[in-house]
């Protein structure tokens, strides 16, 4: 898209919302333990999750930002989109954002225009028992530097 001076802008390719209730994740921890964390969780998500005092809301913080995640790319888990394949990760400054691979990070190649390079942008929060996250994918053109 191009400003009224003719300069490429960005432009918002994707947006997904997703809240849960913490002790949804606290019953799903208790009962399934392991097999629930190894199944949807990346190492890195494990590490940081597993240090926290409340545990519990670590994770379902990130489990709101994988399902956020997969409506903004528009597929959900689908098309060849899997939990691990989306993982939060924490920016040098500690703000965080997605990384993703395999299915994930190919439809978000599919939905970038061409000549754009991806950004996705991740808040995450929770005030018990709920958690949420709010995902923006955006596109900016190749000669943008793209910030923090």
């Amino acid at each position: 898209m191009r400003s009224a001076r003719g300069l490429l802008e960005p432009m918002i390719i994707g947006l997904g919302n997703d809240m849960i209730d913490i002790r949804r994740i606290e019953r799903t921890l208790e009962r399934f333990g392991d097999r629930f964390v190894q199944r949807i969780f990346t190492e890195i998500e494990q590490s940081k999750s597993d240090r926290r005092r409340n545990r519990a809301a670590s994770y379902a913080k990130r489990f709101a930002a994988k399902e956020a995640t997969s409506k903004a790319l528009g597929t959900g888990f689908r098309k060849s989109v899997y939990w691990r394949d989306l993982g939060v990760v924490n920016l040098p400054s500690g703000k965080p954002s997605m990384h993703l691979t395999g299915g994930a990070a190919r439809r978000l190649l599919d939905i970038t225009p061409n000549g754009n390079r991806a950004k996705i942008d991740l808040t995450i929060t929770d005030d018990y028992p709920l958690a949420q996250a709010i995902v923006i994918i955006s596109a900016w053109p190749e000669e943008h530097e793209i910030f923090e």
